[in-house]
């Protein structure tokens, strides 16, 4: 199982995300919108509408690992 390490920071994209976005068009919001490069030592958190459903973007080495989960009430 991939993991992202213990000492990484942390980022909650507050605005509401189309879950249907990409790796590409997530990292594209977090260069635009946080300013900050998607390929350093960070975890970006993202949340639907309803909050109901996050995607968690991590860059590790050579590409972005996305975690998708949906949640429970």
């Amino acid at each position: 199982m991939l993991r992202p390490g213990n000492d990484n920071q942390v980022f909650l994209y507050a605005d509401p995300v189309v879950m249907r976005k990409s790796t590409d068009g997530l990292s594209i919001l977090e260069e635009q919108e946080i300013g900050l490069s998607p390929t350093i030592d960070a975890l970006f958190v993202f949340c639907n509408r309803w909050r109901d459903k996050i995607k968690l973007l991590c860059w590790q080495g050579n590409g972005f690992i996305a975690w998708y989960k949906p949640l429970e009430k």
